[in-house]
């Protein structure tokens, strides 16, 4: 029996594609997205934005993920594109972590697709851990429909490493004693944490590999790279001693959406619509991550493509959807100079738990009703779809009464996987 940590990186694997494919099977699609070239990002129609996630099919077509639409679809005529959904990606990470609190109480979202989480068996033996993150990887495959990577180590950067080794559908060890052997080979763009500017100073060093940057000299690299120097040596030789930490929420600094308008909102009453049109997707997903905000922001992009924004923080915290939209109008009103507008944008930042949520004696609505209500609302349209239930303002209005961040204009609760 070994002492010490043991630390378990959970990777979904091409998240958003695979959580696409689950739903679409779960609801009676033949087609797994999984086994055909497709993506998922953007407008399938007009083919703008960029690709989120691939298919391995994808893959094979040299497709990349970031890459403009326009510019995979070149390269593999018949591809299938997706629409982003947000609202069904955040309830597949819920249903993930989920799942892996039956394993452990200590689990930290490091992003919407990844956890860490704090081996709580008895036994920590190299065999024992791999066991349980087969069982872990095989739960969710089964359950959830979807695959993960699990990289199992002693410390979360060895972790996280070790998932990103051969994918999809795996389990990898990363212990100390293996990074010589498994880590130092790999190119050193490999590390966390080494991007895309760091690269080329390192080659310039003759550093190549992990490991060149592990055997490197460390004064110069702390006077090359100031602190960063230190801090990549350090995770070239395994080092790191961060606590997993339940605390942390989603990893997402904040929720946003926003919306290009095809004719110009030259009056404050449709700009508002289309305001509270954004607002309803953004209180959507803040209350599905068990979010509250305190700050609100708005951006406008006027018709010669001009930008300008406006933030409040607000002395409360708020999941309203009602509340955040008025705020929102406000800032549009302070910040609108009555040039026509193209493009709109809302976004919440400052976000807590709701479970540690404190009134104020600056909110002034029936917070309880509030609650009830948007709860009821939320309810009703991801049984019956987004569009199920709109505000009485929209009608006649010819504008989208909900926004953004729903790729499907109806889905059915998840029931048979989440």
């Amino acid at each position: 029996m070994e002492s010490g940590r043991i630390i378990f990186h959970i990777d979904a694997n091409s998240a958003f594609l695979s959580w696409e494919a689950a739903y679409r099977l779960s609801i009676g699609e033949n087609i797994d997205l999984r086994t055909i070239p497709s993506v998922v990002g953007g407008d399938p129609k007009t083919r703008h934005g960029i690709v989120l996630a691939k298919s391995l099919p994808a893959k094979a077509y040299r497709i990349k993920t970031g890459e403009s639409l326009f510019a995979a679809a070149q390269k593999c005529p018949g591809l299938t594109i997706i629409p982003p959904d947000f609202n069904l990606y955040l309830k597949c990470s819920n249903a993930m972590v989920d799942m892996l609190k039956r394993f452990s109480p200590d689990i930290q979202r490091f992003s919407v697709d990844e956890c860490f989480l704090d081996y709580a068996g008895h036994d920590k033996s190299h065999k024992a851990a791999f066991d349980a993150a087969f069982e872990i990887k095989e739960s969710i495959k089964k359950e959830l429909g979807f695959t993960v990577n699990i990289g199992i180590s002693t410390n979360k950067l060895l972790a996280k490493m070790a998932s990103d080794f051969k994918k999809p559908d795996l389990v990898h060890t990363l212990f100390p004693e293996e990074v010589k052997s498994k880590m130092w080979p790999l190119p050193v763009e490999d590390l966390f944490m080494v991007g895309r500017a760091t690269k080329p100073k390192l080659n310039k060093m003759g550093i190549f590999t992990i490991g060149d940057l592990a055997n490197f000299d460390l004064d110069i690299l702390k006077f090359k790279l100031k602190k960063q120097g230190l801090l990549i040596w350090e995770y070239a030789n395994g080092i790191e001693n961060s606590k997993v930490n339940p605390d942390s929420s989603l990893g997402i600094k904040g929720i946003g959406n926003s919306t290009t308008i095809s004719f110009d909102v030259e009056d404050r009453n449709t700009a508002h619509l289309i305001l509270f049109s954004l607002v309803e997707t953004v209180g959507m997903r803040l209350r599905s991550s068990g979010s509250l905000c305190s700050l609100i922001s708005v951006s406008i992009k006027n018709n010669k493509f001009l930008s300008c924004s406006k933030q409040r923080k607000l002395y409360f915290c708020t999941d309203s959807t009602s509340t955040i939209g008025e705020i929102a109008c406000q800032l549009f009103d302070e910040l609108w100079n009555g040039d026509p507008v193209r493009h709109l944008g809302v976004s919440v930042t400052s976000l807590s738990s709701n479970e540690k949520n404190q009134l104020s004696f600056f909110y002034h609505g029936d917070i309880e009703k509030d609650e009830k209500l948007n709860k009821t609302v939320d309810t009703i349209r991801e049984k019956y779809g987004k569009n199920s239930l709109i505000r009485s303002s929209f009608l006649y209005s010819g504008l989208k009464p909900v926004n953004g961040g729903s790729g499907s204009d109806s889905y059915p609760v998840m029931s048979s996987f989440l």
